[in-house]
């Protein structure tokens, strides 16, 4: 008997695995059966089964919603779902796309020659997007640091909760690295970040004076991936222009070291990416918060998954789409409210419906919105 519908199941061989319209479901564990089949409209009459409770806790939420299991547990919040979930459904709603890679020709350059740099430094600055700071630190970069004094510094503080810069500054601080928020656009933070900078390398001139060598200027590296906000900062530290800042990636090319004050000096760094990027739910996040080249992905296949991320988002919902846009959200299918979108603005123009989506995420027109959160 089904359990939903209280109609008996009945085998039908006319009746395919998967409806034509439908993907298969994605590998589960060798423990777990495979689901059973839905019912398509060609087998009217014929119901299926719904899986075993646990069978949908090998899913992301997506993939239980379009099974039609989406059921919040009365013990769980809809938020603590929603974060347990998301990389799973990241990870379903990308796997048929293009994979977004992006490696200029002056990143090779630029790592090779700041491997070089790095045993000058006396402190590594790693600049990352408060938004997504997991999916903005290189692979490699604790293997290229080693033991050398290490500040995080989370930009964009104004685009994250109060919430979520405390859950982060707890998870850094109990790895023992500091960290700190800053907003390179108005300039918050960057005189903190010098202070802490000289302080954490205050050892540097002790010891040169215990060889009787005269004090110099303490060398801060500042790295990270593309436009997360480096040269922004060094700008606003500096209280002029010394490096090129633009909010998109790849301006930076060079390294350049610049002095700031009698006590410190900094080297601006153009953005570093893994030549392969294999972890592509973390991709997507770089193309979401345009941390990444426009030209490695698709605005269209990005802004509809930004849709279902946020019609899901326990800080936005679909009412911040029907405020924001004077339309109804009549699914939660992506494609489907970027289409709706083009034709209620841009007269069926997917492609400027998608910008104007993406551009709004990323000028906090949804308001507080962070896409993770530190590890459990």
């Amino acid at each position: 008997m089904n359990p939903v519908a209280g109609l008996p199941f009945r085998a039908s061989a006319a009746t395919p695995p998967f409806p034509s319209r439908c993907r298969a479901a994605p590998q589960l564990p060798r423990s777990v059966s495979r689901l059973p089949p839905r019912a398509s409209a060609s087998t009217a009459g014929s119901a299926v089964a719904l899986p075993c409770p646990t069978w949908s806790s090998a899913l992301g939420l997506y993939e239980r919603e379009r099974l039609g299991l989406s059921r919040y547990a009365d013990e769980e919040s809809k938020e603590d779902i929603f974060w347990e979930t998301l990389d799973a459904d990241l990870q379903y709603w990308t796997r048929s796309l293009r994979p977004v890679q992006w490696y200029p020709g002056h990143i090779a350059k630029t790592e090779k020659e700041l491997k070089g740099q790095l045993k000058l430094m006396d402190v590594v600055i790693e600049v990352r997007d408060a938004r997504i700071p997991l999916a903005t630190t290189h692979p490699k970069m604790d293997s290229w640091l080693g033991n050398r004094r290490r500040i995080i510094v989370m930009n964009r503080e104004d685009m994250v909760s109060a919430e979520d810069r405390n859950a982060w500054a707890t998870y850094f601080s109990s790895q023992g690295i500091k960290v700190m928020y800053s907003n390179g656009q108005l300039g918050m933070g960057t005189m903190k970040l010098g202070r802490m900078a000289k302080s954490v390398a205050s050892t540097v001139n002790t010891k040169r004076r215990e060889k009787g060598l005269l004090p110099r200027p303490v060398r801060a590296g500042i790295v990270g991936y593309p436009n997360v906000g480096k040269s922004s900062l060094i700008n606003r530290l500096l209280k002029r222009r010394m490096c090129p800042a633009a909010p998109r990636p790849g301006v930076t090319r060079e390294l350049k070291w610049v002095r700031f004050g009698k006590d410190l000096e900094l080297l601006d760094s153009p953005g570093i990416l893994p030549m392969r990027i294999s972890d592509q739910t973390a991709a997507l996040k770089l193309a979401i918060c345009d941390d990444i080249g426009e030209r490695s992905y698709d605005f269209d296949d990005v802004a509809a998954i930004l849709v279902q991320l946020l019609l899901r988002h326990p800080a936005v919902g679909s009412e911040a789409f029907r405020k924001r846009y004077k339309i109804n959200v009549d699914s939660d299918c992506g494609k489907m409210f970027v289409t709706k979108l083009s034709l209620h603005l841009f007269n069926g123009d997917t492609s400027q419906a998608a910008f104007r989506i993406l551009s709004d995420f990323r000028k906090g027109r949804f308001g507080w919105v962070a896409l993770e959160r530190p590890p459990t």
